[in-house]
């Protein structure tokens, strides 16, 4: 599930690590064998937490928006907690590089926030004791022993825990679909991949519109194979995620059965001009349109869009209708969907910043009270009668001025840790009720997720040419897909996939794998 990135930014990365572990290992002192990364026995600290007292410390972190944010919501809680903050807010563009020259230059601060697709890449510095271990510490704190063992385990290198996570949904995927269509054809949500072929087929060739004219299809979809439609229609044909087993050994999901016959199920749909024909080139803005202003009626991907596709639509069209719907069963009778890890960033803590055990429980106490509810609440909604309301338990907001969230909330989001089971923060209120059928499917996608196996296992070779051996992978996918090429031209992607450095990672993750188990 690792986004493309220029080859070269992990070359440059690798490098860097290379030549800043070689110098610690030069510099390594002699253990005694039974301390862990952190310093200590792994045992409980002697400082008491109850008597840490709040300090000034420094964080960087992702800025999504165009200008830095208004500072009300950062001084509200430095009120409530007594920190001082030092926010080094980063474009997201450029994040990536600021990560690698921080890290290059020794210069980091404090906490630092480090994606998902970043943690293989620091993986030799945290073994290399550049990171503190935090696990031995967050059952020491009221709120931060409440986070979800499961997403732990996978934000683990050895076992260890070095990060506070940033808590997502494991799967929001499904299906949003146009129900007003599906109704004038007589047409009920799909169960099995055959129905959903019907329905996009209809959608295509009956008139759902009823307009008499050929101005509709049924699937609009977008370049991203993952996000966009292509991996959940894998799922229903019981596709592994990313990596699976057979015959005991770990294999690249592509390598599997289950795989083709998605390729060829999207070939049938490309080739019937069931879907659009552009879709490899499409963005994710120009797939909603094709939702919102009434061409197509399928959209596969995160079902909480449903909200802003019909927000956006129902401008357009008051009597335009939708529904989600997530159940989808392929040709072995069975239901899966793929799964994130349950987290998406890390705020992780260097040690050529934080010197002291003192000083990183100091700042652990702060994102403890983030994990305050009344905290937490203000990091992500704001304050209660300006920016929201609370309507039956869940949180309402009070203003539509984009400008005004982006400049005083949206930043501040990245900042949140924990999800609101764990940090015990509003979900939001919405009286659509196709989206409140949206969020309970997505709970009861937690019953049949698909997960990478590979999420906590080592390969030196994937961080190294990972991006460059997906892209190959991804290029033969949809020249399939398009009719480009044929089953053997696909396995001769393949085979060149694994003589570029396919086999080498293959090789790594069964090792490490066996290492684990």
């Amino acid at each position: 599930m690792f986004k493309s990135k220029k080859v070269f930014g992990l070359v440059f990365t690798f490098a860097l690590f290379a030549m800043l572990l070689s110098a610690c290992s030069n510099n390594e002192s002699t253990s005694s064998g039974d301390t862990d990364s952190s310093g200590s026995t792994g045992d409980s600290s002697d400082v008491d937490v109850n008597s840490i007292e709040p300090i000034e410390f420094s964080i960087m972190t992702n800025l999504h928006t165009a200008e830095t944010p208004d500072k009300k919501i950062q001084e509200l809680i430095e009120e409530r907690t007594g920190y001082t903050l030092d926010i080094q807010w980063v474009p997201d563009s450029s994040y990536e590089e600021r990560l690698n020259t921080a890290f290059a230059t020794g210069s980091f601060p404090e906490a630092v926030r480090v994606g998902f697709q970043h943690l293989n890449q620091f993986k030799d510095a945290i073994r290399n004791d550049q990171f503190w271990e935090i696990g031995p510490y967050l059952d020491q704190f009221e709120y931060l022993s409440n986070f979800n063992d499961e997403i732990l385990a996978n934000t683990t290198v050895d076992g260890k825990i070095y990060g506070i996570y940033q808590g997502r949904p494991l799967s929001r995927q499904g299906m949003i679909y146009r129900k007003d269509w599906a109704d004038n054809l007589g047409l009920e949500a799909p169960t099995t991949t055959d129905e959903f072929m019907e329905m996009v087929r209809a959608f295509t060739e009956d008139d759902p519109n009823g307009t008499g004219r050929n101005d509709t299809i049924g699937l609009a979809d977008r370049s991203d194979l993952v996000y966009g439609g292509f991996k959940t229609v894998a799922s229903w044909f019981g596709t592994p995620h990313e990596w699976g087993e057979k015959d005991g050994e770990l294999l690249p999901e592509f390598m599997f059965p289950e795989f083709m016959e998605t390729l060829d199920f999207y070939h049938e749909m490309h080739s019937n001009g069931y879907i659009n024909q552009d879709f490899p080139v499409t963005s994710k803005q120009d797939q909603v349109a094709l939702l919102t202003n009434g061409t197509a009626g399928v959209y596969v991907g995160s079902m909480e869009d449903v909200t802003s596709l019909y927000n956006d639509a129902s401008a357009l069209n008051p009597d335009i209708e939708f529904d989600v719907h997530n159940y989808v069963e392929g040709p072995h009778g069975e239901f899966g969907v793929w799964a994130i890890p349950g987290f998406s960033e890390l705020v992780m803590f260097p040690k050529s910043a934080v010197e002291s055990e003192e000083k990183l429980l100091s700042i652990l106490g702060f994102y403890n009270e983030l994990m305050n509810p009344e905290i937490a609440n203000i990091l992500y909604w704001g304050i209660e009668g300006e920016h929201y309301e609370v309507i039956d338990g869940k949180a309402s907001a009070i203003t539509t001025d984009q400008q005004k969230i982006d400049r005083e909330i949206r930043p501040y989001l990245t900042l949140e840790v924990g999800e609101p089971a764990t940090n015990g923060r509003y979900t939001i209120y919405t009286d659509y009720e196709v989206r409140q059928k949206a969020d309970q499917l997505i709970l009861e996608n937690n019953d049949y997720l698909i997960t990478d196996p590979t999420i906590i296992l080592d390969s030196e070779t994937f961080i190294r040419d990972g991006d460059r051996l997906k892209q190959m992978i991804d290029d033969a996918t949809v020249r399939y897909i398009l009719g480009q090429t044929d089953k053997e031209g696909f396995e001769a992607a393949v085979e060149n996939w694994k003589s570029q450095g396919g086999n080498a990672v293959i090789e790594e993750f069964n090792a490490s794998y066996q290492e684990q188990n």
